[in-house]
């Protein structure tokens, strides 16, 4: 009797132990000085709470770039990247020349990034053509801020050649820029972000508008691009609207993710936004009407699920 007991105990574990490993969720984000670290740390937070059987931690990654492979590898259950970078991965163009990676779907658009380029008030950069020859932060390597600025500088007629380039994370350019060890430096991300706060507060920082001709090259040359405003107050010492470009982050999945996981992430996600708002105010953006606008690349079907119960009109471009 004992052995038949062993025998279904052991019997039961081999049962339970691939379902426990399905539910431990990673999400990829970014560095800890942006938005994308807090941002999936609150949707961690929400899929533990209310889905059933899923864990889900926010894992500290380059960002954009990056968080592509780690999904069409296998190493990222979800993760979070620029609208173009998307794209590009879906398309196989850009940085993914030649290794498309057709199985990512879209899941949900979150908010959009502001690129913000700062430099130090007193540093003599107004403009963006005044970066040559200098000391300039292009982001990490693989996130979505390097190839942002890589866009919004070749559509302009420049490129990192054009000066000095360092791949600094959001914290170390901060660094950089108040130790004077560079001269300016890009972010892709939500406003406010952390990073940009710190700096303001111990150091007189500018911010370098982009002029109606540049943000419309951009527009024009990125089709995920739109113009929009920093308003004026978002950091200390900056006391004027900045005009600059705005990008869409998308949270996205493999092809192959449990269709009723997506959904009930999906779900779970929006029935309590309230708590990713608490976490930081971009979530405050993450609507469904804004995933049927800004998302570039085709829904999972367990999110199409979701959006469907949610009476959402979903444009033919983005079912698979």
């Amino acid at each position: 009797m004992i052995s038949v007991r062993i025998a279904a105990a052991a019997a039961a574990i081999a049962i339970a132990g691939p379902a426990l490993a399905q539910s431990q969720l990673s999400i990829a984000t970014g560095g800890t000085g942006g938005v994308y670290y807090p941002m999936g740390g609150g949707l961690a937070e929400v899929i533990n709470n209310n889905v059933e059987g899923a864990q889900a931690t926010a894992e500290v990654t380059g960002a954009s770039v990056e968080n592509m492979g780690l999904v069409a590898t296998g190493d990222a259950d979800l993760a979070i990247a620029l609208a173009d970078t998307v794209e590009q991965a879906y398309s196989g163009t850009g940085r993914f020349d030649g290794q498309q990676l057709s199985m990512v779907r879209g899941v949900a658009s979150l908010y959009a990034n502001t690129v913000q380029l700062v430099t130090m008030a007193d540093s003599g950069i107004a403009s963006l053509e005044d970066l040559a020859g200098k000391r300039v932060s292009v982001g990490a390597p693989g996130s979505g801020t390097e190839v942002n600025a890589q866009a919004i500088l070749e559509a302009n007629g420049m490129s990192f050649d054009d000066f000095t380039a360092q791949r600094l994370n959001f914290n170390e350019t901060a660094d950089a820029l108040a130790n004077g060890d560079i001269d300016a430096g890009f972010w892709s991300v939500g406003a406010p972000t952390s990073s940009i706060l710190n700096l303001a507060t111990t150091a007189d920082i500018a911010m370098i508008a982009l002029t109606e001709a540049q943000i419309a090259a951009a527009d024009e040359a990125n089709a995920v691009f739109a113009p929009t405003t920093l308003p004026a107050g978002t950091y200390e010492g900056i006391d004027e609207d900045v005009a600059t470009i705005g990008v869409p982050n998308v949270l996205v999945a493999s092809s192959e993710m449990d269709e009723d996981l997506v959904y009930s992430i999906t779900k779970a996600m929006f029935e309590n936004i309230a708590d990713m708002r608490a976490v930081h105010p971009a979530a405050n953006e993450t609507t469904i009407e804004f995933t049927m606008a800004a998302t570039p690349i085709p829904l999972h079907p367990g999110a199409i699920r979701y959006y469907e119960e949610a009476g959402a009109e979903i444009p033919d471009d983005l079912r698979p």
